[in-house]
């Protein structure tokens, strides 16, 4: 039955806020360059036979500052760097025992990246699909989910839009592998035992910016991007920052529909002692006719091919209203020249309505069943850090002491309706889409004024110190932090609170660089990542549980890493060996749902980025994955590789700036996924897929104003493939997908 929409779409006018140990290996860059140019110029000194770089400029480098400076571009300008490794700070990427790759506004603008999986899609150690049922991104880093809710803003947790995060309004994206919970924390839905991702929003540069932007995309996507960002006062001491997007129309896949609507606004200032940043923005993304994963009945022998990379084969009259509006602040004040105190404080309401389809394949010549569903979502998050950090000396020993506390809580209010399987319609996934919607069943709780349902509650205190010796060639980093969660669950008819769920455990890590050269660097790591418990089912989806709808207690996943890292200037990379280990959930012999089992992921991470060669730049790598299950319900998935892992997955993109026409630049990227398990019997598999994009762009000068050209074809070659089988369901590849855009900057 039609529900009418619990809050409306707004215009745009009003939506924006006011505001290893291993030889030989390429590695991730040390040298801070400065950088808009894309080549680098080599000059040799009188005294040595070191080879010196002239300074690369690019659009978002660093601005000199004290205390906490974000890391500049390196060669090349696709990646920083470094990057914010959580408590630490912002941190060199030679200099820290942990594994960071930071994507910057060049990859994002040139690469007409729409949100965040467009960007991480550059990343061999990432993997992208749909969360179950709807459109929001989900990812799997080192073979572990991260779900939305679990990205970071600007080093805090729960202030970031939670499904999809338009990349219009931030600067870099920084994408940290292993189980990171004791430098991040531990996140407040649970996942990124494999790794996190933290958005850095726009702030103004030391240049003027004035960007205006139109764009288009097939099929018949159209909109506009502005821009804006100046400095001012003494020393140019403040900083505005602007940013203002809509798009509307259809997308490459069939009677897909979708519009954004996004605005923020950075203001920040620098000071001689203290540096204050403060983030608002409003993120809108409102879809009509999505086309959703696929889920599958547990009793197929095959899966059917993909259909179509364009077919829609979602019910019709689907859609979905997701809102994000945050706010976030932060603080940085040098004591004196060995103590920095900082604070960060941010909130975000989130608001999502929508009316879902659910197909399920339930045969091998694609034969669907649809079921349906309306959920109603409220979220208020508010979420706190503060610390000091103080440098010191002992003796030749060099200390940097890091302590401080953070907290996070969410209020959750929810309403739901769902359709009985009696009244679900059949059809086919290569057949027409379906124009009905299944009956829905009586709602749990009111769906126009949801109730509260849950408040999550997660409270840390950490304690870390970097020795550094040998004139800082050999540093050692140790810490420790007591992580607090408290969830609270009501019920949505009575509004009492049916559940308390309270614990606490410590995390520990402990992380080792050395310096084996000026270039190269090896690193280990160990690191502890706490996580809350899975829930069992409930009574009505699985009646023969005795420990329905309960919640296990929280468990600790373990990493260790081995790695090295190199920086030969223009171009460098790195490689990591890792295992992560995390308990394993199922229904036992008891039909009790316990966490008696494991799941162990081994690997192998290279990459490689920069500009090796003047006027072609590179970025991709490869990650081999070795994961299996043990100790499994009677053995009987013992050995088995775990659900939506590959054994590999490797990218790799190149720009090449063309010597007969000064501004133009083409460039390629081929990305190649080997098959997936969709189960964890292992009976069941996706095949492998390759996917190929090209793109070029040109830059030139009208009235002495830049104007850049760019376009870009993702799946030239318009494959149909399932993309992912993250969670057990199927998302598929997207079409074939043109994009064109021209920026002029005033």
């Amino acid at each position: 039955m039609p529900i009418t929409p619990i809050f409306k779409r707004h215009t745009f006018s009003t939506l924006l806020l006011a505001s290893v140990s291993m030889s030989a290996v390429v590695a991730l860059p040390a040298h801070a360059q400065d950088a808009t140019e894309s080549s680098t110029n080599s000059t040799q000194t009188e005294t040595d036979d070191t080879i010196k770089l002239d300074p690369i400029r690019v659009e978002d480098n660093a601005t000199s500052q004290a205390g906490d400076p974000t890391p500049p571009v390196y060669a090349g300008g696709q990646v920083a760097t470094g990057g914010r490794a959580g408590i630490l700070g912002n941190k060199d990427n030679l200099d820290i025992p942990v594994s960071i790759t930071s994507y910057t506004s060049e990859v994002i603008k040139n690469q007409q990246a729409d949100t965040l999986a467009d960007v991480v899609d550059n990343d061999p150690g990432v993997l992208t699909s749909y969360s179950y049922g709807g459109s929001g991104d989900r990812f799997m880093i080192r073979g572990f989910v991260l779900d939305g809710d679990d990205v970071m803003l600007d080093g805090l947790y729960g202030t970031a839009p939670r499904q999809l995060i338009d990349m219009s309004m931030y600067e870099r994206v920084e994408v940290v592998k292993g189980a990171s919970a004791f430098i991040n924390g531990m996140s407040p839905g649970g996942s990124g035992i494999g790794g996190g991702i933290n958005l850095i929003p726009k702030r103004a540069t030391d240049d003027p910016i004035t960007s205006v932007t139109t764009f288009y995309e097939m099929n018949s996507q159209t909109g506009g991007h502005v821009d804006f960002g100046r400095r001012f006062g003494k020393d140019n001491q403040f900083g505005i920052r602007a940013n203002l997007k809509y798009a509307d129309g259809e997308t490459a896949i069939d009677d897909e529909d979708r519009n954004s609507q996004i605005g923020s606004l950075s203001f920040d200032y620098r000071g001689d002692d203290t540096r204050i940043t403060v983030d608002a923005g409003h993120n809108e993304k409102n879809i009509d006719h999505g086309r959703t994963s696929v889920n599958l009945l547990g009793t197929l022998t095959n899966i059917p091919d993909a259909p179509d990379a364009s077919h829609n084969y979602n019910a019709d009259g689907t859609w979905a209203d997701l809102e994000d509006s945050f706010v976030q602040g932060r603080i940085e004040h040098d004591v004196n020249d060995y103590l920095m105190a900082y604070a960060a404080a941010g909130t975000r309401h989130m608001e999502e309505s929508g009316i879902y389809s659910t197909p399920r394949i339930t045969g091998t010549d694609g034969t669907m069943t649809y079921g349906g569903s309306t959920i109603i979502r409220e979220d208020t998050t508010n979420s706190a850090l503060t610390g000091a950090r103080v440098k010191f000396e002992t003796g030749v020993v060099k200390h940097e002491l890091n302590a401080g506390v953070s907290y996070l809580q969410n209020k959750s209010h929810q309403a739901w309706a769902f359709s009985p399987g009696a009244s679900a319609f059949t059809g086919n996934i290569y057949g027409p889409t379906p124009t009905g919607y299944p009956a829905l069943a009586a709602p749990s709780g009111n769906l126009s004024d949801p109730g509260l349902r849950n408040i999550n509650e997660l409270t840390s205190y950490f304690l870390a110190d970097t020795v550094s010796f040998l004139d800082d060639r050999v540093s050692v980093t140790a810490g420790i932090r007591r992580q607090s969660v408290n969830t609270k669950q009501f019920d949505l008819t009575s509004g009492a609170q049916s559940s308390n769920y309270d614990a606490d455990e410590y995390t520990p890590m402990v992380g080792i660089v050395g310096n084996v050269t000026d270039q190269v660097s090896v690193y280990a790591n160990y690191m502890e990542s706490l996580s809350p418990g899975e829930t069992a089912a409930s009574a009505a989806s699985d009646a023969t549980l005795t420990n329905p709808s309960e919640q296990l207690a929280p468990y600790t996943s373990e990493q260790y890493e081995i790695g090295a890292k190199a920086d030969f200037g223009s171009f460098g990379g790195s490689v990591a060996l890792f295992q992560i280990s995390k308990p394993f959930s199922y229904k036992n012999a008891s039909n009790t749902f316990a966490a008696d089992g494991e799941q162990q992921n081994r690997g192998v991470e290279f990459q490689i980025f920069g500009e090796p060669v003047t006027g072609t730049r590179i970025l991709g790598g490869i990650t081999v994955y070795d994961a299996e299950l043990t100790d499994t319900q009677n053995g009987t998935n013992d050995g088995n590789t775990p659900i939506g892992i590959p054994d590999y997955v490797a990218k790799l993109g190149i720009e090449y700036d063309l010597p007969f026409l000064k501004g133009a630049t083409v460039n390629a990227r081929a990305v190649h996924t080997a098959s997936q398990y969709v189960n964890a019997t292992n009976t069941l598999s996706i095949p492998s897929w390759t996917r190929l994009d090209l793109g070029a762009r040109y830059t030139t000068e009208v009235h002495e104003y830049p104007v850049t050209i760019r376009a870009n074809i993702e799946n030239v070659t318009d494959s149909d493939y399932w993309a992912s089988a993250n969670g057990g369901y199927l998302t598929m590849g997207a079409p074939l997908t043109a994009k064109l855009s021209l920026t002029a900057d005033f």
